[in-house]
């Protein structure tokens, strides 16, 4: 049976790598973007032959730094893709970029190729923090490129990062009092976290402690405009991210480029595609109903109980613990409390 995969379509390259980042991706001036484009058609006829010409409801451009791409390589992939699978009419075709490297000329480029919604790297609407960070942009660059996305039509959303050394729920209201002022339909907002071998990993930063970083997430809900539809997601209704929507919701998908993970549906069996496209392991049903619990569970709709979610749920455990957890009978989803404890949650959860 072929059931509709959604494509994410990793972009390795960066002008530079911020100094949380632990990602894979690459500074480099100048990629060889002709080989970079031609190994993704690769990869996409490959896939073709593997899961069929099928539906495919959204294209995810990430990196890395996919707005450093020229158009004419981006136009290769594609048509690539339009050969390869059957495009949805309504396909959500997303570009992920950062202020400085996407004007409105190359933008409006993007958008008769294709993309209809811009996710923008702005992090921050401080100066001083954006040079904390290593990002190569300003605030200004930054609110230029949204509001250039907003001219042309398209969906436009921003990616901020809070809980920085000394940010505390004042600091974090002040920051959604900026944001709602930018009359933006989706923004995410991501807690900074230290990753090894990242250069804020081997620096000695004072972070914010757990309870302080709990009072800034309340804090978000309660000033930011956008209700949250996910742990770090808010939108305005219809304009939630569709791509991360069917992946939290357990559809398959497809990841394309060094490094990009995937659960391809093929032949009746999920697999595991990890980091290269021909190394594939076979998962169980169990193993799959189990990711799109930890997935659904993220978000305020939360997990929807099908027969193969069911089984693996702890109703005595949820019975038990209503102030953490509740069932529409439907869905299981975590309360507005429960959220604040979601690893917790998910050891007991799952049996």
């Amino acid at each position: 049976m072929n059931i509709p995969h959604n494509l994410y379509i990793h972009v390795p390259f960066c002008m530079s790598k911020c100094k949380y980042c632990a990602f894979f991706s690459t500074a480099c001036t100048n990629p060889d973007w002709k080989k970079y484009a031609d190994d993704i058609c690769g990869e996409i006829k490959f896939w073709s032959d593997k899961v069929g010409r099928v539906m495919v409801p959204t294209v995810f451009f990430g990196g890395g730094t996919p707005s450093l791409m020229p158009v004419e390589f981006f136009e290769q992939i594609m048509n690539c893709i339009h050969a390869n699978f059957d495009v949805s009419k309504d396909c959500e075709i997303t570009l992920e970029s950062n202020p400085g490297t996407l004007d409105e000329n190359k933008l409006r480029s993007f958008v008769s190729n294709g993309v209809n919604r811009l996710s923008v790297g702005v992090q921050s609407l401080n100066d001083d923090e954006l040079i904390f960070l290593g990002r190569k942009h300003n605030v200004a660059q930054s609110l230029k490129l949204l509001e250039s996305g907003q001219k042309l039509g398209i969906r436009v959303s921003a990616d901020f990062i809070y809980g920085l050394p000394e940010h505390n729920e004042k600091s974090v209201k002040i920051l959604c009092e900026q944001i709602n002022k930018l009359h933006l339909t989706h923004v995410s907002m991501y807690e900074l976290t230290i990753e090894k071998n990242t250069p804020f990993g081997k620096m000695n930063l004072k972070m914010p402690d757990n309870e302080t970083m709990a009072q800034m997430y309340v804090a978000i809900g309660e000033n930011l405009d956008l209700p949250r539809y996910e742990v770090s997601n808010y939108a305005s209704p219809h304009n939630e991210c569709r791509h991360n929507q069917n992946i939290w919701a357990g559809d398959a998908y497809i990841g394309i480029g060094r490094a990009a993970a995937g659960r391809p549906y093929i032949n009746g069996e999920w697999y595991d595609e990890m980091g290269n496209y021909e190394r594939l392991e076979k998962i169980s049903t169990k193993t799959r109903a189990i990711e799109k619990i930890i997935t659904g569970m993220r978000t305020m709709t939360g997990v929807w109980l099908s027969d193969d979610v069911k089984p693996l749920i702890n109703f005595d455990w949820v019975a038990r613990h209503d102030d953490l957890v509740a069932t529409n009978g439907k869905n299981l989803y975590a309360t507005p409390r429960g959220i604040l404890f979601l690893d917790n949650i998910m050891l007991e959860l799952i049996k």
